[in-house]
């Protein structure tokens, strides 16, 4: 009897604290649970499309990298480099040579030696634009659609629209997220559809994911057995449950029952998947994970790998420190030899296990980088036109897409545009854009607002 009064009378604080930093819990006001979603809001769903792909790896590069350093080459900036562009700007041609690799002789920059042998599974596309060149608009916008307001992620809406293929794992998971929880949020979709966080990122560029510590704390609870757990979890879901028919409709607790029955579960699955322990030597090198410089991006690469051979939908990985305003050639060398390896080493395990014709692997900042200096060896801020590539998941292989200017200033040919990308990201998943919506506030929101066109030139 004292086990039993004991094991209830510790609320649900390390349970209960898994289900709220893996899910959070449901805002008082936060959106409207549909009821044919009430019973099981992550049920895996029939896209109203032909999908492409099954899943996203999104390998999100905080800061904006240079596009005219690494995926968009510009001869005419190396010979007019010293010339004066505008005022005291001047010109600033690459310090890094670009090689045609592949079949398709796809030009990519020295700094990626690896991930240019996959050249012909890339899809360069060299005429991104946005709106805005500040960071924190410009990384909002990228992975939520708009930089005004808080609005749902990407992998919110994908989750959303398609639900989860592992019910023991969530469904959205981001590895060493930067601090904002609007990057991996679902505003005012259901709590139960936000991006899970595991592991973290410092100024010093450390990384948790896939060490031998668990990264998700409250994951393991030390002071009850699973049989309790199980116990406690039954007593507190019979008062939910009693709420709810009660009220006879309260999204706000249906969402808390799932999320506790999740968290429940991911206790057993997620350390599984998480133990990077269970892969050979070669495969640990294969992703750079025994070298220094590449072992904490190579743990979120290989991390990534097994969430998706796991069956989670969404997985976003995070590289900080790519805002290089001086110390160009030094900075650059340093942050693409970090993720260089391991991300070729993603491309060839996922290939090599037959994963990568249904894996849409992205590429990603939140802008470009000017072509004319700042601090004389460093590049500024540029929105108006700036590179990505994406991998597998129905794309184009050793395509070149788009095109800025001579200088790599300015998209001028098959602009693309931050909506187009995400209309064209749910394509390729099944779901038409236009339709995939929520209605909050009296009005349906849809992640590319009011405009967005597929660009069909690059699917497969």
């Amino acid at each position: 009897m004292n086990t039993r009064r004991n094991f209830l009378s510790q609320s649900a604080s390390g349970f209960g604290m898994l289900a709220f930093s893996a899910l959070s819990t449901m805002a008082s006001g936060r959106s409207i649970l549909r009821a044919a979603e009430a019973t099981n809001p992550l049920a895996p769903k029939v896209p109203p499309l032909p999908a492409r792909a099954k899943r996203v790896i999104f390998l999100s590069m905080t800061g904006g990298p240079s596009h005219v350093d690494t995926f968009d080459h510009k001869p005419r900036l190396n010979e007019d480099s010293g010339q004066t562009y505008q005022g005291a700007a001047k010109w600033l041609g690459s310090p890094f040579s670009f090689e045609r690799q592949g079949k398709s002789g796809l030009p990519i920059s020295e700094l990626f030696p690896h991930v240019g042998k996959h050249a012909d599974d890339l899809c360069l596309v060299n005429s991104m634009h946005t709106d805005i060149p500040n960071h924190p608009q410009a990384q909002t916008q990228l992975l939520t659609g708009n930089f005004q307001f808080v609005r749902p992620s990407l992998g919110a809406w994908t989750l959303y629209g398609l639900g989860t293929e592992n019910e023991s794992l969530p469904g959205f998971v981001t590895l060493a997220p930067p601090a904002g929880a609007n990057r991996s949020g679902s505003s005012f979709l259901p709590a139960i559809y936000q991006g899970t966080p595991i592991g973290k990122q410092s100024r010093a560029r450390t990384r948790q994911a896939g060490t031998g510590e668990s990264p998700i704390p409250n994951l393991q609870n030390k002071s009850l057995s699973p049989e309790l757990q199980r116990m406690q979890l039954d007593y507190l879901n019979g008062l939910n449950r009693a709420k709810l028919a009660k009220d006879a409709y309260n999204p706000q607790v249906e969402g808390l029952i799932e999320s506790y029955e999740l968290a429940f579960r991911m206790q057993t699955a997620l350390p599984d998947v998480l133990d990077l322990n269970a892969e050979s030597a070669a495969t640990k090198a294969l992703y750079g994970i025994d070298e220094t410089a590449t072992a904490e991006f190579g743990k979120q690469c290989l991390s990534a790998r097994r969430l998706a051979e796991a069956g989670v939908r969404f997985i976003q990985l995070n590289s900080p420190g790519w805002d290089h305003h001086r110390n160009l050639e030094a900075n650059m060398r340093n942050s693409c030899g970090s993720i260089d390896k391991p991300i070729a080493g993603l491309l060839a395990d996922l290939k090599q296990r037959d994963m990568l014709k249904d894996t849409l692997v992205i590429w990603a900042g939140e802008f470009g980088r000017t072509p004319y200096g700042q601090s004389s060896n460093g590049r500024d801020h540029n929105h108006r036109g700036f590179s990505l590539w994406m991998a597998g998941g129905g794309v184009q292989g050793g395509l070149r897409y788009g095109e800025t200017d001579d200088y790599g200033h300015k998209a001028v040919a098959d602009k693309v545009h931050i909506h187009d990308w995400h209309a064209t990201i749910l394509h390729l998943l099944g779901l038409d854009h236009e339709k995939l919506t929520y209605r909050y506030a009296g009005r349906d929101f849809r992640l590319t607002d009011v405009s967005g066109e597929v660009v069909s030139g690059i699917l497969a």
